[in-house]
């Protein structure tokens, strides 16, 4: 079972990198390339996150100008927006590893 609720938690924090990628503010690429997905089976956790030293103030600064379709808070807001589709991945293997 633990296998199966860290397949889902992976596939979790893939499908937010993917939708944080796609809103994080965009000159060069670098902040979207830089984002990764870690994980801890000891602990049971992943984590998503862009390594760039600007990260966090492109993330937090809410009067900056961005390209269209880019935005401030660009992990925060799919974390909510994207709330029950990643559930549904956190829950998926689970629900295969007890064969329904």
């Amino acid at each position: 079972m633990r296998a199966a609720e860290m397949d889902g938690l992976e596939l979790a924090a893939e499908h937010l990198l993917q939708v944080s990628t796609q809103l994080a503010p965009h000159e060069e690429g670098d902040l979207a390339r830089s984002g990764e997905v870690s994980t801890d089976a000891s602990r049971q956790q992943a984590a998503v996150s862009y390594d760039r030293v600007y990260a966090a103030r492109q993330h937090e600064e809410l009067t900056w100008q961005h390209d269209a379709g880019k935005q401030a808070k660009y992990l925060e807001e799919p974390m909510h927006t994207e709330r029950d589709i990643m559930l549904q991945l956190l829950a998926g293997p689970l629900r295969e590893e007890l064969g329904e």
